[in-house]
């Protein structure tokens, strides 16, 4: 198992009109069943080969006080028994046609996927969707498995100083949003959830009017849709999922996170702003901040590379990043690790000052121009990926972001002017909306 909390840029779309738009990307073909549940199919013919998704619009985002990790507990869970199979034998089956699988969780939404031989492809619909409505959880498979969800959060992130560090932002960039919570959950919350608020859960999200199916690879909607109407759409459909939008009230000062550890190898330095995303805050600047995020950290050839690393030798690695892809507020990253000898007072004082130079609107044209090329070219190359384009498509909706304006990615993009860019920068990267955090080393 393993979590995702954001997928490629290339899901991070703005509301525009979509009249003047011919722009495609993935080119896939979708349809509803009549229980609700959504149907997107990427066809790559190279191989015989598919993968095939579920995708149920639920995460961390949507816990309770007092569940913080249930999402992803959830996740673990459901490769134990239905009804009808033991414990493991979903898995077993898998390994024995030959075909991988897997899942995660993220803020949004939880998906599981295996990936197989085109002809096995209704084996899998029909397990995936028995244990869409039969999951059975007992106590004896309930509790090694929370051991195995504890040891998770031990290995990720208590034994990461790194982890540590990226937890505790989260929990004070956001005042209130359940962003603040980790994916994972706190541990007193993990070892204390119990098999009945985990079912409650389960019957509250897992059903086929919440969930997205995504098949990319050998197979047309065509040859799709009679498999999906045989195993799906059977379901009935249950009460509606309402996901309240969840109000972030204004920030006014700026915080600093100290994690001091002796395990710590290498020193950084990071700056997250709370930022707009698909759902939240000014849409408008959404492609704005993804060619920023570019330009200034997009490898080797970006400003704060140049700028830190080669020109003044000030750190061994420095860049940007936006995360946008979400239901609620995005996040803006700075970030940047110190030479021997080099404090984290001065590499902040130089990070800020290629933050003044975008204020003073320093950013050119060319910049902005071979970003949004290599952007393009991104779009391009993932074509060729047999999942690629189903995972994008499969969070794009799981977002609530229409299929249409994944394809329209690429003129979307290359609209964005140097105007919109620096506007985006300043309405963003504002101090009091940030959150700076240091990994030190612990004497001894």
């Amino acid at each position: 198992m393993f979590i995702r909390s954001t997928f490629s840029a290339l899901i991070l779309l703005v509301l525009h009109s979509l009249t003047q738009v011919k722009a495609k990307v993935f080119n896939p073909e979708t349809f509803t069943l009549q229980n609700g549940m959504q149907v997107v199919v990427v066809n790559n013919p190279r191989v015989p080969v598919v993968t095939h998704m579920v995708w149920y619009k639920v995460g961390s985002a949507d816990e309770g006080v007092g569940e913080t990790g249930i999402a992803h507990f959830l996740e673990h869970l459901m490769f134990k028994g239905t009804k009808s199979r033991k414990p493991g034998e979903f898995s077993q089956i898998i390994a024995r046609h030959g075909g991988q699988e897997n899942a995660f969780t993220s803020r949004d939404y939880t998906a599981y996927y295996q990936t197989i031989a085109v002809d096995k492809l209704g084996l899998m619909m029909s397990m995936e969707a028995e244990r869409m409505t039969d999951l059975v959880i007992t106590p004896e498979e309930l509790e090694p498995e929370r051991q195995v969800v504890i040891e998770e959060r031990l290995s990720r992130v208590d034994n990461n100083p790194s982890a540590v560090l990226r937890e505790q932002i989260n929990a004070s960039l956001y005042l209130s949003h359940p962003y603040r919570t980790p994916i994972i959950g706190w541990r007193h919350d993990i070892e204390e959830l119990k098999i009945n608020r985990i079912l409650d859960f389960y019957k509250r999200f897992y059903r086929p009017n919440n969930a997205i199916l995504v098949v990319a690879g050998d197979i047309t909607a065509k040859e799709l849709r009679p498999l999906a109407e045989k195993y799906y759409g059977i379901i009935p459909a249950g009460a509606p999922v309402a996901r309240a939008p969840i109000r972030e009230p204004p920030q006014k000062s700026a915080r600093r996170v100290i994690h001091r550890d002796k395990r710590v190898r290498q020193r950084s330095w990071q700056r997250t702003y709370i930022a707009p995303s698909f759902n939240w805050g000014q849409r408008e600047h959404i492609y704005p901040l993804e060619v920023l995020a570019n330009v200034m950290g997009g490898g080797g050839s970006s400003r704060l590379y140049r700028s830190l690393v080669i020109d003044h030798k000030l750190a061994v690695s420095a860049g940007s990043y936006y995360s946008g892809d979400t239901n609620g507020p995005g996040k803006f990253t700075f970030y940047a690790s110190p030479r021997d000898g080099v404090s984290l007072e001065t590499l902040e004082k130089a990070v800020q000052e290629e933050i003044k130079r975008i204020f003073k609107g320093e950013i050119s044209y060319n910049e902005i121009k071979r970003a949004k090329e290599r952007m393009q070219a991104a779009a391009i190359y993932a074509r060729d990926s047999l999942s690629g384009g189903g995972r994008i498509l499969g969070a794009a909706l799981a977002t609530g972001i229409p299929v249409d304006e994944v394809e329209a990615w690429p003129e979307l993009i290359g609209a964005v002017t140097s105007e919109q860019v620096n506007n985006a920068a300043r309405e963003t990267l504002d101090l009091r909306h940030s959150v700076t955090g240091l990994l030190l080393r612990e004497p001894g």
